[in-house]
């Protein structure tokens, strides 16, 4: 990634994350504020044991978290237009598998949700999978896949699918993305070259030490190949080097915003900026 190309794609990085923020700001501000009356009137009980402050801050995240949440993937067609070329969200990709590949699939995700009896659970193992599925023959049976977001390097004409998620998904939204994995790996002819289970940074730090315990019933989120956390996911997208630039673009941000939500949102001075918390990079 060129110096230029890296500086545009802070730059729009930036741009989107100050157009989502604003829209927050406008909208706790002055569209639709924490009103402390309708708060005691509403919960007289909770009003009357706990500060207005409390359930002011609890305001602001209902209003923040909502707009936020398909922010990952806008970023996502940022990272992957400027390295790939090309990125949507929320593609529907159309081909057909063959039937006994299907019942396969269906027969992976139920051995690893259900333990058989007497027996120990089946870890997950995603060479051994898709090779096995892989194997099913029969008649060719139409199917429709949407993925989270779909890329294509325009140079190699390579497309490139992925299930991006939260980094602490649950078991459900990990079954489903594992599916959908093992299905756009099962098209005949197939369609994605490449697809991956990705999480956008890791709350562990490395991705050795990731932990959490309801997507490993699906995924071995350490050796997996088609599991991408963090840098990785990122460095796919953009090119190597967009993990670190994500992060000094958002920490960039931080002088802007917090101290303007102490003052304005708030009503109190903030502390000083050194004491403010930024994204932290790669270990």
């Amino acid at each position: 990634m060129t110096r230029k190309n890296s500086e545009q794609m802070k730059a729009e990085i930036q741009a989107l994350i100050r157009e989502m923020m604003d829209s927050v700001l406008d909208n706790v501000l002055y569209k639709k504020p924490f009103s402390p009356d309708k708060h005691r009137a509403a919960k007289p009980l909770y009003a009357a044991l706990v500060p207005d402050e409390i359930f002011k801050g609890s305001h602001f995240e209902r209003k923040f978290v909502t707009p936020f949440g398909k922010v990952w993937e806008k970023l996502a067609v940022i990272a992957a237009q400027h390295c790939l070329g090309q990125a949507e969200v929320d593609y529907a990709v159309n081909g057909t598998i063959k039937e006994g590949r299907l019942n396969r699939i269906t027969e992976v995700l139920n051995r690893l949700e259900h333990p058989r009896k007497n027996k120990q659970r089946v870890h997950p193992n995603w060479d051994d999978e898709i090779s096995y599925i892989l194997n099913g023959r029969g008649k060719e049976i139409p199917i429709t896949v949407r993925c989270d977001l779909l890329a294509q390097d325009v140079k190699t004409g390579k497309f490139y699918g992925f299930e991006i998620k939260a980094p602490l998904p649950n078991s459900d939204q990990t079954k489903v993305s594992k599916e959908k994995i093992l299905k756009l790996y099962s098209m005949t002819p197939r369609i994605i070259s490449e697809a991956y289970y990705a999480l956008p940074y890791n709350p562990y730090g490395r991705k050795e030490n990731y932990k959490w315990s309801p997507p490993k019933r699906w995924f071995n989120m350490k050796e997996d190949a088609v599991v991408l956390i963090g840098d990785e996911f990122w460095d796919k997208l953009g090119g190597e080097g967009t993990y670190q630039l994500f992060i000094e673009a958002v920490n960039e941000l931080t002088q802007d915003y917090k101290p303007k939500i102490y003052r304005d949102y708030l009503g109190i001075e903030p502390p000083d900026s050194d004491e403010f918390f930024t994204l932290p990079g790669l270990n």
